[in-house]
């Protein structure tokens, strides 16, 4: 059974130093899922790349070949398979500043040529980019995680004791030695309870009755009723 030929997708971008080779580089990422070890070969000159590769699931063999701009370091370039696809960091033969105009040596586009935009970075602001990709070299490995801050950086104070009742014990502790100013802590909750009524004295009490009952027997109104005069 015969299989079909494609052309992958072809991801880049780079990077440019006068003094740095790995930090010279150009990033290229072919798009082959599926395509194991043993069923390809990637073949890296100075100024090509050629690749050939199978995969069974896909029923299709992938093949590209590219004539590049410039010319790379072969020996000092990296590549990376995965299940996925195949990157790799080219090292540019030539220490310069300026980026390549583009990545092939024929100015004519192709459809299956992409710019890798998470990797790119313009020429001027490559030099204050705060997260610099790994480029695959040794020795060039991220930071990693940052001990001693919780998943999304903030501080874990569960870190520093046992909870609540830990607390508890600790200010405790300060309160007996004396370290709080004043020696003795605050009672937020007493404050917080309301305050209680003093108790009425009983002609405190007399007064009060005989104010309501002088309110009640009080007539609604002291003005007199008008007169009525008839007409005949």
């Amino acid at each position: 059974m015969s299989t079909s030929q494609t052309t992958p997708e072809v991801l880049w971008a780079q990077r440019s130093s006068t003094t740095t080779p790995e930090k010279n580089v150009i990033f290229v990422t072919i798009s082959v899922p599926d395509v194991p070890n043993s069923s390809m070969k990637l073949d890296l000159k100075s100024d090509s790349i050629t690749f050939t590769g199978h995969s069974d699931t896909k029923k299709t063999t992938y093949h590209i070949a590219l004539e590049l701009y410039g010319e790379i370091d072969v020996e000092k370039s990296t590549t990376h398979h995965s299940a996925r696809d195949v990157e790799l960091v080219l090292v540019k033969k030539e220490l310069k500043q300026e980026y390549w105009p583009r990545l092939l040596k024929d100015s004519k586009k192709v459809h299956f040529l992409k710019t890798d935009f998470d990797k790119w970075v313009d020429e001027d602001e490559q030099n204050v980019v705060l997260d610099e990709p790994d480029y695959g070299m040794g020795g060039m490995g991220g930071m990693g995680g940052m001990g001693g801050m919780g998943g999304d950086g903030g501080i874990d104070f569960s870190k520093f004791g046992g909870g609540d009742d830990e607390m508890s014990n600790i200010m405790a502790g300060l309160k007996g030695k004396g370290d709080i100013p004043g020696g003795d802590l605050p009672d937020f909750e007493a404050e917080d309870e309301d305050e209680e009524m003093p108790e009425l004295e009983p002609e405190d009490v007399e007064t009060i009755k005989a104010s309501s009952s002088s309110k009640e027997t009080e007539p609604a109104s002291t003005k007199p009723a008008p007169k009525i005069t008839e007409v005949s």
